[in-house]
């Protein structure tokens, strides 16, 4: 902890210029190690902004382009800064649903990064949207020693970023968000997902299971039995011609692509 001041100061000297980001992961490193970085900018109806990344080539495909042409409607990250909750930093586990990592997101597009853990820093960014600095390791997660010195850290990096990050938006040509417009978007993308084929309480079982919820949890949030979640699903592939939660997920994908 005792190199994260020095580091930290040095950051704070950047803020504004072009070396920022670099720092900061720094600095961080200096309280926790880690092997990537990857800063999203989430603002209006627009993609996640890649603000910043230390991946290496063989990885960047993966990490965000992949990511930008549209699993991120997905990504409990995405969809935890655009409700949004609250500042503060979240393990990836703690903001995902209860089947997050049995489901098609995880299986089919997550699980291609190697990753063991991904933390994030979410911080809001007034009157624009939220910036998420994740951290992630490929060999362990974060110990809980760890993740409550980054925890202990989070006041500094939250003024650090809405400092250097303030008008993020208006310098890469995208408008301020009207409310919730971000939610509009995901919204309409399963509500236009199986028009003509599948009922309106059929797209909600679609979306509920993609974002990772078991039958259990999508009826708890319809307000339906978990027998009556299965049967929906096996009408949705029998209309669909499908026959897995992956032809479901690539389906789904290649309609918002």
């Amino acid at each position: 902890m005792f190199e994260w001041i020095g580091e930290a100061a040095e950051t704070v000297r950047r803020i504004g210029t072009p070396g920022f980001p670099a720092a900061l992961a720094d600095a961080l490193r200096a309280v926790a190690p880690f092997d990537y970085t990857v800063v999203f900018g989430y603002v209006g109806s627009n993609p996640p902004m890649d603000l910043y990344d230390d991946f290496p080539a063989s990885k960047r495909q993966v990490f965000v382009q992949d990511y930008q042409a549209g699993p991120y409607v997905l990504d409990p990250f995405f969809l935890a800064a655009t409700k949004p909750v609250a500042p503060g930093l979240y393990r990836m586990r703690d903001v995902a649903p209860d089947r997050f990592y049995q489901g098609e997101y995880f299986r089919s597009y997550y699980v291609q990064t190697g990753l063991a853990e991904e933390i994030g820093y979410f911080i809001e960014i007034p009157g624009t949207g939220m910036v998420v600095v994740s951290l992630m390791r490929s060999d362990r997660t974060f110990s809980a020693k760890e993740y409550r010195h980054l925890t202990a850290v989070w006041p500094m990096v939250e003024v650090m970023c809405q400092r250097h990050w303030a008008d993020f938006a208006h310098k890469i040509g995208a408008e301020a968000p009207p409310q919730g417009s971000v939610r509009g978007k995901v919204d309409r993308a399963f509500h236009a997902f199986g028009e003509g084929l599948l009922t309106p309480r059929e797209r909600e079982v679609v979306e509920h299971t993609l974002k990772g919820h078991s039958a259990d949890a999508v009826g708890a949030i319809l307000g339906i039995s978990p027998g009556t979640v299965r049967i929906h699903r096996r009408n949705i592939y029998a209309k669909l011609r499908i026959n897995s939660q992956g032809e479901l997920f690539s389906k789904f994908i290649a309609g918002i692509v």
